[in-house]
């Protein structure tokens, strides 16, 4: 996988984990519907780190919190 890939199951994951919507995630971080389903289907595959810090509010986590998972511990360098 790759980190695009990582980040689009983690916030699927927290959706599903915090029994969210779409649409209550973005309302509670003010991040729109439609940015949140670019992430998610694909057409978004760079997210900003601003993006992903208002959906972390939204969650009601930090940034630490969302990626101090062993998917992002064990990820390596990507060649760009």
């Amino acid at each position: 996988m790759d980190t695009y890939a990582d980040t689009k199951n983690r916030i699927l994951f927290l959706l599903e984990q915090k029994q969210m919507s779409i649409y209550a995630l973005a309302m509670k971080s003010g991040v729109s519907a439609s940015t949140i389903k670019s992430i998610l289907y694909g057409k978004s595959k760079n997210p900003g780190v601003v993006t992903i810090k208002l959906l972390c509010d939204g969650f009601g986590i930090s940034l630490y919190d969302f990626f101090n998972t062993e998917v992002f511990r064990s990820r390596e360098l990507e060649n760009i």
